[in-house]
């Protein structure tokens, strides 16, 4: 059975936390290089990161800079940064009162199938909804984990976007638990025009603990993908 190294590291500079994970990353990648190349095996370690970012937006390798509806003095009057990134998918935001999770996974420990990944990631936040009384799903054809799928009222409550290198993946998943969600406003989330954005805290109608909400992904995220924490 994989281990996995988990952390929760609090508010963090959405910098310095995408730093980190080049540093796991790369280090996991040239494990496996050097691996192949040695006579003793050594499995890569595996990570879940667990954290809250300033306000920032973040713009993927097939998104569109138009998607982002403000310019440089605005994001500073709002306090946001803005970074163009290496994960897939279009812009996003995030922001105090979003749970964000990294995962770095040696994917070659699990399954190599980067599609039945991305479903596991919405799996395991499906399931921490419903611990809380909120129905989520699916929608055909789009990422990330929505409310009322398929009907006029259908909006986005988990946003995703994911880096995968010699089957070792970076970035993750950004789930509305208590945030601002203003800061929507001023962007085309994940480039779709037609759709809303809603979180824990609007559906409930209550602040919700983020805490509680980090752990019961924690759990779902090693019963999914079948894993002990170290």
């Amino acid at each position: 059975m994989p281990k996995v190294n988990w952390e929760d590291i609090g508010l963090k500079d959405y910098k310095a936390v995408w730093d980190y994970q080049e540093q796991l990353f790369k280090s996991a990648i040239d494990l496996k290089i050097a691996s192949r190349n040695s006579e003793v095996a050594v499995l890569p370690e595996n990570h879940l990161i667990f954290c809250q970012h300033p306000h920032v937006y973040t713009l993927g390798k097939s998104g569109e800079e138009s998607h982002l509806l403000i310019n440089a003095h605005e994001l500073t009057e709002k306090g946001a940064a803005f970074y163009k990134i290496n994960r897939g998918g279009d812009i996003t935001y995030h922001g105090p009162g979003q749970l964000v999770m990294y995962p770095i996974l040696d994917l070659d420990q699990f399954f190599t199938d980067i599609h039945k990944y991305m479903r596991y990631l919405e799996e395991a936040v499906i399931l921490t909804l419903s611990e809380f009384g909120i129905k989520a799903g699916r929608v055909d054809g789009l990422t990330g984990v929505w409310l009322d799928g398929g009907t006029a009222n259908e909006r986005k409550i988990c946003a995703m976007g994911v880096k995968s290198s010699r089957w070792v993946t970076m970035h993750g998943i950004a789930l509305n638990v208590n945030p601002d969600l203003s800061y929507f406003n001023h962007i085309v989330p994940c480039g779709i025009v037609d759709k809303s954005v809603t979180s824990m805290q609007k559906e409930l109608g209550k602040e919700v603990s983020i805490d509680a909400v980090r752990e019961s992904l924690r759990i779902n995220m090693a019963n999914i993908f079948d894993y002990d924490y170290i």
